[in-house]
């Protein structure tokens, strides 16, 4: 089963709201990045990197998710990090998350 989050990021893509690869250090830079997904699995010095980014430009960080789990939302191999340039996508895939966190099932919504 397909978490809900990774469905919806995987909508942001289709929609091209999503930045992967060198793109997204400029795209937090210009603070058109509105949320960054990290993933738990990338080598320490990548994590530091978003992290202190991303807590510098006041972006929000999502840092719990597998590399695996990055690439399947976006059809790529080896994503590390992404970063969504949409306002409403990025509130999308955070309440989804949150929900996944509190044991929310899709017929209580």
């Amino acid at each position: 089963m397909t978490s809900q989050w990774i469905n919806a990021l995987s909508l942001a893509n289709k929609a091209g709201k999503v930045l992967s690869g060198d793109r997204v250090l400029p795209a937090i830079r210009d603070k058109k990045a509105k949320l960054v997904l990290l993933a738990n699995d990338a080598s320490e010095n990548t994590k530091k990197k978003y992290r202190d980014k991303c807590k510098f430009y006041e972006i929000e960080l999502i840092d719990d998710v597998s590399c695996s789990q990055l690439s399947m939302a976006i059809g790529k191999n080896n994503r590390n990090y992404l970063a969504i340039v949409d306002g409403n996508f990025a509130k999308m895939i955070v309440s989804k998350k949150k929900g996944e966190y509190y044991g929310e099932k899709e017929e209580n919504k």
